[in-house]
């Protein structure tokens, strides 16, 4: 779920993604964090030919979890052209996540 190309930055694995890239901004230590974990290996199984989906631990990085102005865990940023798009804070199931992305990809 993560990207296959090697990138220097955040911001250029962004821009340099032939696809939208959906981010999860999460914590190893959050417990719905955790529970996200197999829904977005669900929809990486859906739409992994249309989206790439990305974690980065707001522990580690710190920087961007307060660059995209991140408050609560988990919160989901939909990235297009390198630009956010749409974000999502909290547990979405499967289903109801499929659909929303795919409305906008």
């Amino acid at each position: 779920m993560t990207t296959k190309k090697e990138f220097n930055s955040f911001e250029e694995m962004l821009s340099g993604s032939d696809v939208p890239v959906l981010v999860d901004f999460y914590a190893d230590w959050c417990g719905p964090c955790q529970m996200m974990v197999p829904i977005l290996e669900q929809v990486n199984a859906q739409l992994k030919d249309r989206l790439q989906i990305v974690k980065i631990d707001t522990d580690k990085y710190t920087g961007l979890a307060s660059q995209y102005a991140i408050a609560a865990l988990p919160t989901l940023v939909l990235f297009k052209e390198g630009k956010p798009v749409d974000r999502i804070e909290g547990v979405v199931q499967a289903p109801q996540l499929v659909q929303h992305l795919r409305a906008l990809i």
